[in-house]
Parts: C-alpha cells; sequence; structure tokens
C-alpha cells in the first residue's frame, strides 16, 4: 500500500499596495508556517516573476508558485527565459503552475485573441512541451536551479485540461469553482468533486501515486459567518449540499479543530495533500494547519 502523502500548505497573495507591504505579507506567511507563496496572474496585479524574485529575497524558505499563469498570454521559449531566470535567481525555490486562462476581458485588454477552450488548453500542452524540451539541453541558458526543470503544477476542471495535467503536470490543481462564460459561478459539491479527482486518477494510470493534488480552497470561516455567505453565494450551492456550505470541498469552516479536522478529510476522501488558501484566509487558516501539523 502507497504511503500517505505528507501535507502541505499554499497561501495564494493578492494585489499589494507597495513593495514594502509585499515584504511584509511574505514574510508573515512565512512566519505562520506556510510552505508555499502562490502568485496570480491577471491584469491589474504583480507581474508574477518579479514578485516572485522579491518574495525570495524577503523569505528564507518557503517556495514560490505561480498559482496559475494564463499560458496563453506566453510566447513558450520567451516563458522558458523567465522561468529559468526566476529559479536562477530564487536558488531554486520555483513552482511552475500554469492554466488555459478563463477571462477573456484581460485578452481583449491585451490584444490577445481569446481562443476556443480547445484551443487554450493545446497551447498549455504545446508550451509544456516546450519547456521540458529546452530545460532538457545541457546547453540551454539560464539553466535552471531544478533539473531538469522547476516542478509543474497544472490546474483545471474540464477533461481537456485535467488530461493535460495528468499527461505532464507534477501536481494536479482542482479548482472546484468555475465561472462560466456567462459569468455565474458554478461551486462543486462532493460528488462532482470526487468525479473529477476519479477522472484525473484514470488519466494518470501508472502515475496516479507520483503525483500531488493540490485544491485551492475559497474560504475559511467561523460558523458564526455562515449567514454572510448564504447571503451572498446560496444560490451557486449545489443542491447535494442542502444549503450547507461547510460540505463543500472548497470551503473549510469552524473553529480551528474543525477546520483541521475536515483537512485531514480531504486528504483521505480525495488525496489533496497540498492545499492553498486565498490570502484573506491566511491568518485564519493559520490555527488549523498548526493543529494538523502537529498531528504529524
Amino acid at each position: 500500500m502507497t504511503a500517505q502523502r505528507g501535507f502541505r500548505f499554499g497561501v495564494n497573495m493578492l494585489v499589494p499596495k507597495s513593495r514594502s507591504e509585499w515584504i511584509e505579507k511574505c514574510r508573515r506567511a512565512e512566519e505562520l508556517g506556510f510552505d508555499v507563496i502562490g502568485v496570480a496572474d491577471h491584469l491589474g496585479m504583480p507581474a508574477p516573476f518579479p514578485a516572485m524574485i522579491l518574495a525570495a529575497e524577503a523569505t528564507e524558505r518557503v517556495r514560490l508558485n505561480t498559482f496559475v499563469l494564463n499560458t496563453p498570454f506566453y510566447n513558450p521559449t520567451l516563458l522558458a527565459r523567465e522561468v529559468a531566470t526566476a529559479d536562477q535567481f530564487t536558488d531554486g525555490r520555483v513552482e511552475l503552475g500554469l492554466g488555459a486562462g478563463y477571462a477573456k476581458a484581460e485578452f481583449d485588454a491585451a490584444g490577445i485573441p481569446f481562443e476556443s477552450g480547445g484551443q487554450r488548453v493545446a497551447q498549455v500542452g504545446r508550451t509544456i512541451t516546450t519547456l521540458r524540451k529546452l530545460f532538457a539541453d545541457p546547453d540551454y541558458l539560464p539553466r535552471p536551479v531544478q533539473r531538469p526543470g522547476p516542478p509543474l503544477l497544472v490546474a483545471g476542471w474540464g477533461d481537456k485540461l485535467l488530461s493535460v495535467a495528468a499527461e505532464h503536470a507534477d501536481i494536479v490543481g482542482f479548482t472546484g469553482a468555475v465561472t462560466t462564460a456567462a459569468g455565474t459561478l458554478q461551486i462543486a459539491g462532493p460528488d462532482r468533486m470526487a468525479e473529477r479527482v476519479a477522472f484525473t486518477r484514470d488519466r494518470l494510470g501508472v502515475r496516479a501515486d507520483q503525483v500531488e493534488f493540490n485544491l485551492l480552497i475559497q474560504w475559511v470561516l467561523p460558523s458564526r459567518d455562515l449567514p454572510a455567505l448564504l447571503e451572498e453565494f446560496g444560490s451557486a450551492l449545489p443542491p447535494e449540499v442542502g444549503g450547507r456550505p461547510e460540505k463543500l470541498p472548497i470551503a473549510l469552516i469552524g473553529s480551528p479543530e474543525e477546520i483541521a479536522e475536515r483537512v485531514g478529510e480531504l486528504r483521505a476522501s480525495y488525496g489533496f495533500s497540498y492545499i492553498t488558501v486565498l490570502e484573506p484566509s491566511m491568518e485564519a487558516f493559520a490555527p488549523a494547519m498548526a493543529i494538523v501539523r502537529s498531528a504529524g
């Protein structure tokens, strides 16, 4: 029987107001015990690679992750240079997160064609192939510290992108909530999450025990905040949870002890050993994270 994978915890950071605030936030994340600081890739937010390098300068041990790049924004060969440089300048602390992109308005603003979902997913696959080819070349410069390159996280939800993740990724990221083309939020309940995980495991085949599963948590809240959450998102809850957000895989609700227990259930039920929370939940999640770690 395969040994249970140990936990890792990440926090996906939001827009800082200044250099000093960014440094302070990154140091606080490390102080709280997070393993990974994630940097999103959206217009109106800091460019991911400079942000990661500054985060590395301000911290000592946390890894730095693009969580996740809008892959169609990038020429693969130029992206390889960015990734290798960041890995070099952070002493090998980079994790490369890739996604297919979903915000059409950002593509329009950048003058980049917003192609079909299938075409964007295909571009993720081509980008990965290019990166792997370049990083495998012993003469390639700049040379990433991690060989043959930084660990690759591919995040998605649909069949095509999860299939690309299963073929290539070291880490598969599951979103658990999808914004549709119409702008509405679709939240996955336990059954849908289980189906997506099973689909991915099937595509992974013999690699199933080698690949880490990541889950992006949308909410970490005490029970007293449930009414406000229901008021804002109640209409988007899947019927199977019966109006109880605490049953959602992407919500951690309750006391630190209850949240820690739920984190253990997410690993046992789905195999999620790498949990990422959003920055507004960083402080709220920290006590539960400490409990999980103390339990071993």
